[in-house]
C-alpha cells in the first residue's frame, strides 16, 4: 500500500456517485497489485457487481483494471493508495488516487482540456498512449454528462 501522503477529502472533488464508487474497486486492484497472494482483485469485481449488478459492474471494474495496468506500467507500479479496509480513511484520497479519478470525471464528461491535465498528473507529464487509450475506452463505455445523454445506436442481438 504505498503510505498515503497528503490526502484530501472525496467530497472535495466534486466526482458523481459512479466516479466515488469506483475508489472501492481501484483500491482493492492496488492492494492485489501490491500483495498478490491477497486475492484482492476477485473481491474487486465483487464490490463492483454488488455496487452495480454484474451487467455494469463486472464491465467497469474490467475497464478499470486496464487503465489501472497501464497507469502502474507507465510509472513503474508506483502509485499511493489507502488501504481499502482503513475505515477510518474511507472519504479521502490520495493525491494519486484523486488524479485518476479526476481523469476519469474529465473523460467521461468530454472535457478535453481538462483530461489532458489529469493525463499529465497521472502520467507524471508523460502523456502515455495506453493510459489515454485505456482511459477514453472507460469514458466511452461509461460516460457522464451531456456524452451520457447520446442515444446509443440500437444493436441486433442473438437471442438463444
Amino acid at each position: 500500500m504505498n503510505e498515503p501522503s497528503h490526502e484530501a477529502a472525496l467530497a472535495a472533488h466534486g466526482f458523481d456517485a459512479f466516479e466515488t464508487g469506483l475508489l472501492a474497486v481501484l483500491r482493492q486492484f492496488l492492494l492485489s497489485h501490491e500483495t498478490p497472494d491477497s486475492q484482492a482483485w476477485q473481491r474487486a469485481y465483487m464490490v463492483a457487481a454488488e455496487r452495480w449488478g454484474e451487467a455494469i459492474g463486472l464491465p467497469a471494474a474490467q475497464a478499470l483494471m486496464k487503465l489501472l495496468r497501464a497507469v502502474l506500467d507507465c510509472r513503474d507500479g508506483r502509485f499511493t493508495f489507502i488501504d481499502p479496509f482503513d475505515l477510518e480513511l474511507r472519504g479521502t484520497v490520495t493525491p494519486d488516487e484523486a488524479a485518476l479519478l479526476q481523469m476519469l470525471h474529465h473523460m467521461r464528461r468530454d472535457q478535453t482540456p481538462g483530461a489532458r491535465e489529469a493525463v499529465a498528473e497521472v502520467t507524471g507529464g508523460k502523456m502515455d498512449p495506453h493510459v489515454i487509450r485505456a482511459g477514453l475506452a472507460f469514458a466511452h463505455r461509461f460516460s457522464a454528462g451531456q456524452a451520457a445523454a447520446r442515444p446509443e445506436a440500437p444493436r441486433l442481438r442473438v437471442v438463444a
